[in-house]
């Protein structure tokens, strides 16, 4: 079963996290185990490789907010430095943060699935 412990050994800033969701541990774990099957990821790539930097800013900020609010340490720091090139539409090779945001997804997943 997916901890509070867990998700800090996953580096989660799990009691900010926990604090937004008013203290409902329930409600915070589901919350979060719906992020890595959150739509906006392929949205975001699929963007990516279309070359679509609006759609794919779209997605991205989409991300970030959610990764944001449930204090998703490992997934917001990456999210937030590709919504910030997005931003500026910055054309640029965005594949090393794409693997880093892919590689943060599916441990997260991969807690989910442990349990």
């Amino acid at each position: 079963m997916v901890t509070i412990e867990k998700l800090k050994e996953y580096g989660a800033d799990a009691d900010s996290g926990l604090a937004r969701c008013f203290g409902n541990e329930d409600l915070y774990l589901k919350l979060v185990g719906m992020m890595p099957t959150e739509k906006h990821f392929e949205e975001l790539s699929a963007a990516l490789e279309e070359n679509n930097l609006d759609k794919a800013f779209e997605a991205a900020h989409a991300l970030k907010g959610t990764a944001g609010n449930l204090s998703l340490t490992p997934l917001y720091g990456p999210l937030v430095e590709i919504t910030e090139l997005l931003r500026t539409r910055t054309d640029t090779d965005y594949s090393d943060l794409m693997d880093v945001i892919s590689e943060k997804r599916q441990e997260l997943q991969k807690l989910y699935e442990e349990s």
